[in-house]
């Protein structure tokens, strides 16, 4: 017997929402200031440019919410229109915005923002924290109605996709926040992964934490095969490599 795959079911796209997509545009054009700021500011911080991690987070809150506003196009028109669903976005919006200012004004400053339990750092850093999980719900909360429309594989995956960027994050991102740093043992020669910077000789906990946060993109590639098996597999496998490589971070050991 063969499988067969059949051309996933697209809805007729709705218009993007209007606060996600400002959400994003304001997220993305603030960072324009950090790269003027990373051109005529030298100053290191644990021997990177101080404006890199400010600038990372501003490309990877664009990548969550541009992805989020996209995928509610894809909904059944009126979906994100009521005022509760309105209420909860402006809180959201209200925490990215804190996020963002505790971030860049932390490289402005020239201090961390993680891990920082020093003087207002030790109050701040647990409201963050919180402020962070109320961000990552929103993929959960768009999940949920994702879920409703899970008769077709696109829209199931993308339901799944969803559910497991909040179902993994948060347990990888709260290890991650409460350990002392993002690594587990300590480096000898240094030695990196390319690009990422992950420790490529002990545990790094980053990694997790960012293959947890990519559940969206990874899980919904298999939906375009509107294969539903492809579908549930794809996330089954997906959950056991963050299990795997957050695992292997706490035991202190890189992820292959």
């Amino acid at each position: 017997m063969t499988a067969t795959l059949t051309a996933p079911r697209l809805a007729v796209l709705s218009r993007p929402d209007p606060l996600l997509l400002r959400l994003t545009w304001f997220v993305a054009l603030t960072a324009l200031p950090l790269m003027v700021a990373s051109g005529l500011d030298g100053r290191l911080f644990q021997g990177d440019d101080i404006w890199l991690k400010p600038l990372k987070f501003h490309l990877a809150l664009v990548v969550y919410t541009g992805t989020l506003a996209l995928f509610g196009m894809l909904l059944p028109a009126g979906s994100l229109a009521s005022r509760r669903w309105r209420l909860y976005l402006g809180l959201v919006t209200a925490c990215t915005l804190a996020e963002l200012l505790w971030i860049d004004g932390a490289a402005a400053l020239g201090t961390a923002s993680h891990f920082n339990t020093t003087g207002f750092g030790s109050a701040l850093y647990p409201l963050m924290g919180l402020a962070a999980v109320i961000l990552t719900s929103l993929s959960l909360a768009m999940g949920l109605l994702f879920w409703r429309e899970r008769q077709d594989a696109l829209h199931l995956s993308i339901a799944l996709g969803l559910i497991l960027t909040f179902v993994l994050t948060v347990p990888a991102a709260g290890t991650l926040a409460n350990n002392p740093g993002h690594l587990v043992g300590t480096p000898v020669t240094g030695a990196r992964f390319p690009f990422f910077g992950w420790s490529a000789e002990v545990g790094d906990l980053r990694l997790p934490h960012f293959l947890a946060t990519h559940a969206m993109h990874a899980v919904p590639l298999a939906g375009l095969t509107g294969n539903r098996t492809a579908v549930w597999a794809t996330a089954a496998g997906f959950t056991a490599l963050v299990g795997w490589c957050l695992v292997r971070a706490l035991q202190g050991l890189p992820p292959f």
